[in-house]
């Protein structure tokens, strides 16, 4: 019927009315049954002793029936959302109201009915009213479906996995009269399900079997039903495909959790998180609250990638406080305002000042008087600090002593420096700044009743300064994107799992250097590629790589430890704690020297204090001349 039938209209107002019209169907259904299995039975000729029989049984027949549809509640159809269940339901009534038939005809004496008959009858009944309801919602879905392969602008899929998810996903695609996607089948790696249907759709074959697929079909999808498939699957997927035009969706990992409800809404784009080698951690919730609950917490660098999402999962924990400090105003504000309206009974300060500035933190150290200090603040930027490794120096050395002297002269019960991998025999001066980071912080924890705990990890994906962002930008341009080396390879970690990494780590009171697991080393070449074929295009045609060679500073591959750290111990999953050597006897001495070097802008001076400071420091290129120390004024206070 066309939904504007007015006959249809007055059956959707009364369901009353649509389920006496089933019943009167239902009750026909079993007459002709009953009427075809005897005619079955008898080859057409109905002997006189049975018809009596027949005119007897047929009352009982329809009220047992009618009666059990009643009472299983099947008069009240719904046509567009029918399933298994409801035909399992359809198939017990009939059985019941069979076995309830025979029984009372003996009860009232009728005349029996030969058994062959009654078997038949169920049969035929049973099928019969199974096509009347299925019927229509079958037509509809292939209504639906013809109408999608037609129209303009229809997405050709293929689903991967013919499973549960596949099979809800796939329900959800077809009964949906809008939906963009025409499923041209399925693929799995099961072969038992090869070549059979699931909702009307062929399983096609092998998911080694896409490339072909795609191109015989010309899908222009490929949607993933497989809950929680592995990284390393999931690039192999990517990886069959890197010669078609496809792009990518996939069910969320938490379908698990979503009782066995899934939709085409859930669907998102392949991220570069899915591509991690390693599996997803989990936090304990309660764990981390009673870390964070009631405590009067201070942030650095909180407008920065990590520091934001440090004071984002903090404030989720009740805080007695919490104290935004970053020199980047704009950001401040916006992170402030989202967090004062999502948790409006939280005590949100947001300070702007520089860290280099060791009288105004003093004063804001006794202000807030923090109990537990996260310091986020530094430069990062590899390239730019080779250009200006003064400012790496200022900020990420000197500044750091600066927080930490804080820290401790507020009576802050534990310090959390976020350090790096690049803090590991370092090549730039930004990473030998954060080496250097943690030798202060291990300084001042030597005076001081403070905790202090550096934690070190290497690279998050989507953060300010990370490669996921620049390269998709490239992509959205057209290419090329630029990767440093074929070989280059570096760890990788989200940003919401490494903050609440560096949360327990931090607060745990585990040691003073802590080390975060991170999975296996990626290759920028292969996640470059990937995220190409994940936009839809094939990388080295739609989209070229162009390799630029190593910038001033950066190595082929980062290590999380030195040598003289590979007494680690692991003490929790994800956290592992080094011994690191203590800094050196005249590390003050030394420290001032490099301090000096970096106010007057002596670049040769301060790459010289660094390689005698660190000695696992291989700087890329020392200047020549060094400029004149003309400022005595001892940096190092």
């Amino acid at each position: 019927m066309r939904s504007g039938d007015p006959v249809e209209g007055r059956l959707r107002r009364s369901p009353g009315l649509r389920s006496l019209l089933m019943l009167l169907l239902d009750a026909a259904i079993t007459a002709g049954a009953l009427f075809w299995a005897v005619v079955l039975r008898f080859d057409g000729q109905l002997p006189e002793r049975w018809q009596g029989a027949l005119e007897r049984s047929l009352p009982l027949l329809l009220a047992v029936r009618l009666a059990t549809l009643v009472w299983f509640r099947l008069h009240r159809w719904s046509f567009r959302s029918s399933g298994l269940t409801e035909a399992g339901r359809l198939i017990l009534a009939n059985a019941i109201a069979t076995i309830v038939f025979e029984a009372a005809r003996s009860f009232f004496f009728l005349d029996p009915l030969p058994r062959s008959v009654v078997t038949i009858e169920f049969f035929f009944t049973t099928a019969l009213m199974g096509v009347h309801r299925f019927a229509p919602r079958l037509a509809r879905l292939w209504y639906l479906d013809q109408q999608r392969s037609r129209a303009q602008g229809v997405k050709r899929t293929i689903v991967v996995g013919a499973g549960s998810a596949g099979d809800l996903l796939l329900r959800d695609l077809l009964s949906t009269s809008d939906s963009p996607w025409h499923v041209v089948g399925l693929v799995d790696d099961d072969p038992g399900k090869h070549g059979t249907f699931l909702n009307g759709k062929r399983v096609l074959g092998a998911i080694e079997a896409l490339p072909e697929l795609v191109t015989k079909h010309r899908v222009s999808h490929v949607l993933i039903a497989i809950p929680r498939l592995s990284p390393d699957r999931i690039r192999s997927i990517l990886g069959l495909c890197k010669h078609q035009s496809v792009s990518f969706k996939i069910i969320p990992a938490s379908f698990a959790y979503l009782d066995q409800k899934i939709t085409a809404a859930m669907l998102h784009d392949l991220s570069p998180e899915d591509l991690l080698p390693r599996d997803a951690i989990s936090f304990d919730r309660e764990e981390v609250h009673r870390l964070i609950v009631g405590r009067r917490i201070l942030i650095t660098g909180a407008a920065g990638s990590i520091g934001s999402e440090i004071a984002r999962q903090v404030a989720g924990h009740a805080p007695a406080s919490l104290a935004l400090l970053d020199i980047n105003e704009n950001e401040l504000y916006f992170l402030v305002r989202h967090l004062q309206e999502r948790y409006p009974q939280l005590p949100v300060s947001s300070i702007v000042a520089d860290i280099r500035d060791v009288d105004r933190l003093m004063r804001l150290g006794k202000e807030h008087a923090p109990q537990y200090v996260f310091h986020a603040a530094a430069h990062k930027h590899v390239p730019l600090m080779e250009d200006s490794p003064e400012e790496a120096i200022k900020n990420n050395v000197f500044g750091t002593r600066n927080v930490a002297r804080m820290a401790d002269a507020c009576g802050a019960e534990r310090f959390v420096l976020i350090s790096t991998d690049k803090a590991v025999h370092p090549s730039s001066v930004m990473g030998a700044s954060k080496r250097l980071a943690e030798m202060v912080i291990r300084d001042v924890a030597a005076k001081s009743r403070t905790a202090f705990t550096a934690v070190r990890f290497g690279n998050v994906l989507g953060s300010a300064g990370s490669v996921v962002p620049l390269f998709k930008q490239q992509i959205q341009r057209g290419g090329p994107v630029t990767v440093t080396h074929p070989d280059c390879t570096r760890y990788f970690m989200t940003i919401p799992e490494a903050v609440g990494l560096v949360v327990l780590a931090g607060l745990g009171g585990y040691g003073e250097l802590c080390i975060l697991d991170m999975g296996a080393p990626v290759r920028i070449a292969e996640l470059a590629a990937n995220l190409i074929t994940m936009a839809g295009l094939v990388p080295g045609k739609d989209i070229p790589i162009v390799f630029t060679g190593l910038r001033p500073g950066e190595k082929l591959e980062e290590t999380l430890l030195s040598e003289e750290e590979e007494l680690t111990q692991q003490v929790r999953n994800r956290i592992k704690v080094a011994q690191s050597p203590a800094p050196p006897a005249d590390f003050h001495v030394q420290l001032e020297r490099l301090g000096l070097a970096a106010q007057v802008g002596d670049d040769f001076g301060v790459k010289r204090s660094l390689c005698e400071l660190i000695p696992t420091y291989t700087p890329g290129a020392i200047p020549l001349k060094s400029a004149a120390v003309s400022d005595q004024r001892s940096f190092a206070r």
